[in-house]
């Protein structure tokens, strides 16, 4: 029976990728990745650096693990270790991830010096009066006026949007793009049923609701149950 192996070399364009069994012991894994390495490294050029990615699989590492592992691949001459990628989190990275994309509902008023701030998708039922701030790391929905500033995608999540049933913000932001006093609201009319999103421009543009369903239909992900 031929022998299965522990770890997988592929070169690609950018460099290697290491591909490492994931139910075999660490220590087996260590020591196969060593010895490959090294006669790896021998057929290198020692001129140039050697981008190493490494594919853990379903295995989880220490901190302590991964730092072995860096420290083993960086030894042999020429490599350097630029990506390692698991598909096992902590629980306390998928409790993050639950709140990043949990819809968060508010029914209240933000009045002028209040914040309300999540960490995922907020569906504010109320106004945002002038003074008023709500901050999402996610989308902003709300079912009222807003008149006070909203922040969405907080985080740096480009593809968040804010809508709201009447637009008349004195701040938009989406990820680290501003827009004090939006182009498409005079200053004497109050808009129904938009949204604001960032384009390809790196602009903040409002637009009607409508649009969202072609811009972001990733925003249906509940729909079924999904």
């Amino acid at each position: 029976m031929k022998k299965r192996q522990k770890v997988t070399i592929k070169g690609t364009k950018e460099g290697l990728v290491l591909h490492l069994d994931d139910s075999c012991s660490y220590d087996e894994l260590k020591r196969e990745l060593d010895h490959k390495l090294s006669a790896n490294s021998r057929t290198q050029d020692e001129r140039h650096l050697t981008s190493v990615k490494v594919d853990l699989g379903n295995r989880y590492l220490s901190e302590l693990q991964l730092e072995e592992l860096k420290n083993l691949i960086r030894q042999k001459k020429n490599f350097v270790v630029d990506d390692i990628e698991s598909n096992v989190i902590t629980k306390e990275e998928a409790k993050e991830l639950v709140a990043e994309t949990e819809v968060i509902t508010v029914s209240r008023i933000i009045r002028s010096g209040q914040v309300l701030e999540v960490p995922g998708d907020l569906l504010l039922i109320g106004d945002v009066n002038p003074g008023g701030t709500v901050i999402a790391g996610g989308n902003i929905f709300i079912m009222g006026t807003l008149k006070g500033i909203a922040h969405a995608g907080c985080y740096g999540n480009d593809r968040a949007v804010i809508a709201a049933s009447s637009m008349k913000p004195s701040q938009l932001r989406i990820s680290d793009c501003l827009n004090r006093t939006p182009d498409s609201i005079e200053s004497n009319e109050m808009r129904e049923m938009e949204c604001a999103y960032i384009n390809e421009d790196r602009q903040i543009i409002v637009d009607r609701l409508q649009v969202l369903i072609q811009l972001r239909p990733n925003l249906t992900r509940l729909e079924g149950g999904h």
